[in-house]
């Protein structure tokens, strides 16, 4: 049985049960108590000010554990050695330090091109390249590259109680391994199809499977055969290979290194084929990896996020720097400059690996890499090109009067929902501010702000709507939490989100309220602790929830799954993202706008080839070119909460926002996908129609506006509102689909294209006037506050100060009076409890009292 780090609610109810300076500088006493970690052991508990706003450091609820010593130490696995500050979590091999069930070991780590797992005699090796499948083919099922052991690296005679981490850097881990007497450090990674390692106390021993076959064995090279893959172990030059049943040993010739590779290689290629990969490796088998890193820049005039992967490496041999590498789809699509060095120097080799995400691309004797990948642009909301005049624009008014007593429409009061609710006030106030319905803007902007603003304040004693700072986890975690984000540190990315877009819209219209010295540092807090950007903080680990090689999100805190960590809602990853570049923009914080930038552009980069299949890696057997979860290991056609095909591909699109324009990027594709669902769930979709027309009408927005016209009362998805899906698909309808041609020096605009006719459009969320210039040459001037458009459709709206009025535009029209009354117990109508019934209703004097019931007067 699968353990679901989720639970879920009953379908149909819920959704889901370095640059510039950074900000933190700015954070106050906080910053100064916390310039290191809180020690564990802090005999009281404190509300820490950041600017305005505060957290606190009480032990609220649940802290995240696992194995036992977790409880209160989370460095309990981690040797002296091991890098300081907060731990990291949610990635590809946290359950070897977030030691979840295995307390000797981990769960398989799955690295790509291999998969690994730590036990108490060593690590075990995997190269699975024939997928694995469950459920059924085209409906619900699965496809897994899973682990299969071909072969272990150990020490003679180790048995250690426990498998520890010695290091970790941006892609890479260090298990460690002692019974006392003899040792072992593993160094293995993303891309990497080398393993290195250093022991003490006794002869290397690789185990290998009973189909053990040796082909070759020149002195301190072996290659063999096991387990239908093919590898190669080096040990220092001087030393030998003994091969005894399924045993392979050696002295190491006294020095107590070696390095064991995967090759590309298979069952159809000839031993010389093989020999003659193990040659190209073989100036590089000295050269550990002792390092790796990845740095980007945004190039604005672009619009492109330049990465550089490097690899460091201490050389033991020979003179040789440089290793080999693996790339994944999303990196070898935007392959930009390779440096190198060794008779190689960088070199693609002419074989790729078999991974879960298809072809990893090999360069031999690299040092580094570089990646080109596009940004195409976000925007608070598209603009109102059709809505904003005529009969759609009185649609719209009408749809929006049913929101405006109400926009937050909050269901729960944990992290999560809360930040749904936030999330769908803010559509509603883009949208009406593009329509000059200032009063419903500001009621909803209200909302957000008392919401936003108490969740930021923590009091004394308080245990709800408020954060707590773990010492011991380096974690900000909100109360109430929901889906393990306390116990497991699961979906902080997910939850965040939706608080710092909201953040973002606010500081649009009351900058006051985002400055470090009121709740900007607040919103800082919560980035910080989801996607760290700034290195040298400690609180929190460098980008929890995103790994740098793989190039997504991971959900899980501690990945404790045989099949690896996992992420289901790619699009509320890119949520966090988009969140982060709006809230740079907004407030003029250009670090934490390019660290979102860098996360968005990757991230789509990712999406576009794993979650919507782009790479081609999924199975012809799995019948389907979308999946619902990214694994470790493989893919689904599920989630956790639901078997709807409506849920499964919805919760990869939602939430709808102008942040997700990315997810229309292969118009094609979209209409395709949309098609699977239609085929999967056999008709048209009966949950969640309105997250889902509004992703069709990225590909085909007149196909969804019939929908939409044809059932105008659908259940809303809990952060949709009806004003917002049909402002978004009737203005795609004008607008047309995604150009990503054509690219803007400013991270707020983007193009669309109907017809061959091309629809600019750029976003002023700061307090200047602005010039956005596109890649074809097109400028384009934008007013403070303006949404404004050129080419085939010329529009500009919004941007009035919250709280009043534009000179000369409308404002909302009058509101109908809304008397509330209540009801007593015979029956009866009182103006207020405990009065006498009235024949005739009045207004409550006091507006705090209950209401059972409204009621609109003619």
């Amino acid at each position: 049985m699968t353990i679901h780090h989720k639970v879920r609610e009953p379908r149909k109810s819920r959704s889901r049960d370095g640059a510039a300076a950074p900000r933190f500088a700015a954070l106050g006493v906080a910053a100064v108590l916390l310039g290191g970690l809180i020690p564990a052991g802090m005999a009281h508990a404190e509300t820490l000010p950041v600017g305005t706003g505060s957290y606190t450091t009480d032990a609220i609820g649940p802290a995240p554990e696992g194995c036992a010593p977790l409880a209160t130490d989370a460095r309990a696995y981690v040797t002296d050695a091991a890098p300081a500050g907060a731990v990291p979590t949610n990635d590809w091999w946290s359950s070897l330090l977030f030691k979840k069930y295995n307390c000797v070991g981990s769960e398989p780590l799955h690295a790509h091109p291999l998969s690994y797992l730590p036990q108490a005699a060593g690590l075990g090796l995997s190269n699975t390249t024939t997928p694995t499948m469950s459920g059924t083919a085209g409906g619900i099922g699965e496809f897994h590259y899973a682990y299969a052991q071909d072969v272990m690296v150990g020490v003679a005679g180790l048995t250690a109680p426990v498998v520890e981490v010695a290091d970790w850097t941006d892609w890479t881990v260090t298990p460690s391994w002692s019974d006392g007497t003899r040792s072992m450090t593993a160094t293995i990674g993303h891309g990497l199809p080398f393993s290195w390692y250093d022991i003490a106390g006794g002869d290397a021993v690789i185990t290998a499977g009973a189909d053990l076959r040796v082909w070759l064995n020149d002195g301190e090279r072996i290659g063999f055969s096991s387990g239908g893959g093919d590898y190669v172990a080096f040990a220092p030059t001087g030393a030998a290979w003994t091969v005894s049943g399924t045993k392979l040993s050696s002295t190491l010739n006294g020095k107590g290194y070696l390095s064991v590779a995967a090759l590309p290689t298979g069952q159809s290629d000839t031993d010389a084929a093989r020999t003659a990969v193990a040659d190209d490796y073989t100036p590089y088998a000295y050269a550990k990896v002792t390092g790796t890193r990845a740095d980007f820049v945004y190039n604005e005039t672009g619009s492109v996020v330049e990465t550089t992967y490097s690899a460091e490496t201490e050389v033991r041999e020979g003179t040789n720097s440089g290793t080999v590498l693996s790339l994944y789809p999303h990196q070898s699509a935007y392959l930009g400059g390779v440096t190198g060095d060794g008779p190689s120097a960088g070199a693609e080799l002419d074989r790729t690996y078999v991974s879960p995400r298809g072809a990893m691309t090999t360069l031999v004797g690299a040092t580094s890499f570089t990646t080109n990948t596009p940004f195409t642009g976000v925007l608070p909301e598209v603009p109102a090109v059709a809505t904003g005049a005529g009969e759609a624009n009185a649609r719209l008014d009408a749809l929006l009067d049913q929101v405006a007593a109400d926009p937050m429409s909050i269901d729960k009061d944990d992290t999560y929902w809360t930040g749904k609710a936030l999330g769908r006030a803010a559509r509603i106030v883009e949208i009406a501010d593009q329509l000059d319905r200032t009063a419903v803007r500001d009621t909803a902007l209200a909302q957000m702000k008392e919401t936003l603003t108490n969740w930021f304040t923590a009091s004394p004693g308080e245990t709800e709507q408020v954060f707590a700072y773990n010492s011991n986890w380096g974690t900000l975690v909100g109360f109430p939490a929901s889906y393990g984000s306390d116990k497991e540190l699961n979906d902080h990315h997910f939850h965040y989100g939706y608080f710092v877009v909201a953040a973002a819209t606010l500081a649009r219209f009351e900058p006051e309220w985002a400055a470090d010295a009121a709740y900007g540092g607040m919103v800082d807090e919560l980035i910080a602790d989801a996607n760290n950007f700034d290195r040298a903080d400690t609180r929190y680990p460098y980008l929890r929830d995103f790994d740098i090689y793989a190039g997504h999100d991971w959900a899980s805190g501690h990945g404790a799954f045989g099949a690896g960590n996992n992420q289901e809602s790619s699009s509320e990853g890119q949520n966090f993202a988009n969140g982060l570049i709006q809230w740079g923009t907004a407030t003029g914080d250009t670090a934490t706008r390019d660290a979102g930038i860098y996360l968005y552009a990757t991230q789509t980069a990712a999406i576009q080839q794993y979650w919507f299949d782009e790479s081609g890696a999924m199975p012809d057997s799995f019948g389907h070119s979308t999946a619902g979860m990214i694994w470790g290991d493989g893919g689904t056609y599920s989630t956790w909460f639901s078997a709807e095909a409506e849920m499964i591909q919805g919760i990869n699109t939602l939430p709808i926002t102008g942040g997700h324009l990315y997810l229309g990027l292969r118009p094609d594709d979209v209409v395709s996908n949309y098609a699977e669902m239609v085929d999967v769930n056999n008709g048209n979709p009966t949950v969640w129609q309105d997250i889902l027309w509004s992703y069709l009408a990225l590909g085909d927005a007149p196909a969804a506006l019939a929908a939409l016209d044809n059932d105008r009362e659908y259940p809303e998805e809990e952060g949709e509102s009806r004003a917002h899906t049909y402002h978004w698909i009737a203005n795609l309808t004008s607008l047309g689909t995604l150009d990503s041609s054509v690219r803007a020096d400013d991270p707020m605009a983007a193009v669309f294209t109907k017809d061959g006719a091309r629809t600019y459009v750029a976003s002023n969320i700061t307090q200047e006037p602005l010039t956005v210039t596109f890649s074809d040459g097109t400028v384009l001037d934008v007013a403070a506050g303006k949404t404004t458009t050129s080419g085939a459709q010329t529009w500009s709206g919004g941007g009035a100060p919250s709280g009043t009025e534009v000179p000369g535009d409308p404002t909302d029209p009058p509101a109908p009076t809304t008397t509330t009354f209540y009801l007593g117990a015979d029956g009866s109508f009182l103006s207020q409890p405990g009065t006498a019934p009235v024949a005739t209703l009045a207004p409550a004097a006091d507006p705090t009292q209950s209401v059972i019931r409204q009621q609109v007067l003619p």
